[in-house]
């Protein structure tokens, strides 16, 4: 039967990078990647915390981690950056206190640094976060994946498929209902899939958000 990979695990060394760049022996392996995922939750925490945000879309595409033996350097990929810069202009400053305290390192500098992405409705975790604010407000699910779908089209992508899971609407069964447009090719690995899964929760329960965006296929 179909078993399901992750999109982007199967494409790595093809037309995928990792988000986190470093290199540990076995044995500290584990709180490297403990110390990644405290990073980023708390980069998510503080957004989340301070920021007021209207379309209830926080708008981090990704956070990108590079470790070296004296300096750990964040990438952060915002679709609309000036939330986090606009307001206080020593927001980042305040950010990297706050993660800096979270990790306790004494020895390593951090530093961290806001890009830009253009086209944000193009990336799945921004788009994920769209339809998880409607559904928090009670819109129907098909309107929701509907409008999502629309703005993806305006970001200029070859193909979109969202699913959400879960108790739909506050149904008492579970079901998973799913929208495809264009064309999403997951078994080829030329072809540039971003995927992401989002977890949302509403007033009836867990609802799960996936979304695939085909973004261009390589000669």
């Amino acid at each position: 039967m179909g078993q399901k990979i992750n999109p982007l695990g199967f494409r790595l060394g093809a037309n995928q990078g990792h988000h986190s760049l470093w290199f540990a022996q076995p044995q500290n392996y584990s709180e490297g990647l403990q110390e990644d995922q405290k990073i980023r939750d708390c980069i998510r925490n503080y957004i989340q915390k301070n920021i007021r945000i209207s379309s209830g879309v926080e708008g981090i595409a990704c956070i990108e981690i590079q470790k070296r033996i004296d300096l750990i350097q964040v990438i952060i990929y915002m679709g609309f950056p000036k939330l986090l810069i606009e307001g206080r202009p020593r927001r980042i400053e305040e950010l990297q206190m706050n993660v800096q305290k979270e990790l306790n390192c004494v020895n390593r500098k951090l530093n961290i640094a806001v890009t830009r992405i253009t086209n944000p409705y193009g990336h799945p975790n921004i788009l994920a976060e769209f339809i998880a604010g409607q559904l928090k407000n009670r819109v129907s699910f098909r309107k929701a994946m509907k409008k999502a779908i629309e703005l993806t089209e305006q970001a200029g992508t070859e193909g979109i498929q969202v699913q959400i899971a879960g108790r739909i609407d506050g149904k008492e069964i579970a079901r998973v209902e799913w929208i495809r447009e264009g064309r999403v090719p997951l078994q080829t690995i030329r072809a540039k899939i971003d995927y992401c899964s989002y977890t949302v929760g509403t007033i009836y329960g867990v609802l799960g958000i996936k979304i695939w965006i085909f973004v261009d296929e390589e000669e």
